[in-house]
């Protein structure tokens, strides 16, 4: 029991660690390209933890209830419940992710398409020399 904490600790620390790596490169790194790289894994990373976060350890069972189907049963007692609850996983955790890797998806790909655009337009991904060259543009016009 105590190595199986120990063990998530380091998953939650170390996913934690990539969240914030990342979210370092989005804010400091000067290429447009970096930028996207490190968004892509700092959503991953966020999924992945979503996930973990409603994972149980002790022998995870699908969130169905066992001996249910579509013929009319007895209601099952409190402690039936209970004992489900206890060893089921939940599934909004994973519902949310998944709507979250397709929305990510959808917008990485915006993303890479603005990224081409910017490159084709200013011929560098650089942040600075991209800005440089806008002041220059709308200080003509």
């Amino acid at each position: 029991m105590i190595l199986e904490t120990v063990l998530w600790v380091y998953v939650f620390g170390g996913l934690m660690l990539i969240a914030f790596i990342a979210a370092y490169g989005v804010a400091f790194r000067p290429s447009l390209l970096k930028k996207v790289i490190m968004l892509s894994i700092f959503s991953d990373a966020i999924n992945i933890l979503a996930v973990a976060l409603g994972f149980h350890i002790a022998r995870p069972i699908p969130p169905v209830y066992p001996g249910m189907s579509f013929v009319v049963h007895s209601l099952p007692s409190i402690e039936d419940v209970r004992a489900f609850a206890s060893r089921a996983v939940d599934p909004i955790p994973q519902v949310l992710v998944i709507t979250a890797v397709v929305i990510g998806l959808a917008v990485l790909s915006f993303l890479t398409y603005i990224v081409v655009l910017v490159y084709r337009r200013y011929g560098t991904l650089d942040v600075r020399v991209i800005s440089r060259k806008v002041r220059e543009e709308v200080g003509r016009a």
